[in-house]
């Protein structure tokens, strides 16, 4: 059991921005497609944060062109190379799973001021 914990301790990322569920988040993904490498950007509300240590992750959504879109992303995947977090949100809940039901101004997220 040491073994497997020394192995997830080194994959894990020493630095990973402070955000929180309701959070807008541009998210950087390692995109590979045959032989090229790109990198897509993914930006969106989280609505869920799971897991703990190496097999964390969250998840973001956005709408694009009327269809709700969510991506689960891996915390610390090789594959992120980047989070920045555009807006805090004020929620009071940890999952958020109702604004999948919400259309409009009525599936936003309330900005929280923070100084």
């Amino acid at each position: 059991m040491d073994a497997l914990q020394t192995i997830a301790a080194a994959s894990v990322k020493e630095t990973t921005p402070e955000f929180g569920i309701g959070d807008t988040v541009r998210v950087s993904v390692n995109i590979r497609e045959g032989e090229r490498e790109r990198i897509q950007m993914f930006e969106g509300t989280v609505i869920a944060k799971r897991g703990s240590g190496v097999a964390e992750t969250f998840t973001v959504r956005r709408v694009a062109y009327g269809v709700g879109v969510e991506r689960v992303f891996p915390l610390h995947s090789p594959n992120v190379k980047d989070i920045k977090v555009v807006r805090y949100g004020k929620v009071r809940r940890s999952k958020l799973y109702y604004l999948r039901d919400r259309v409009g101004k009525a599936a936003k997220v309330k900005e929280q001021i923070r100084k």
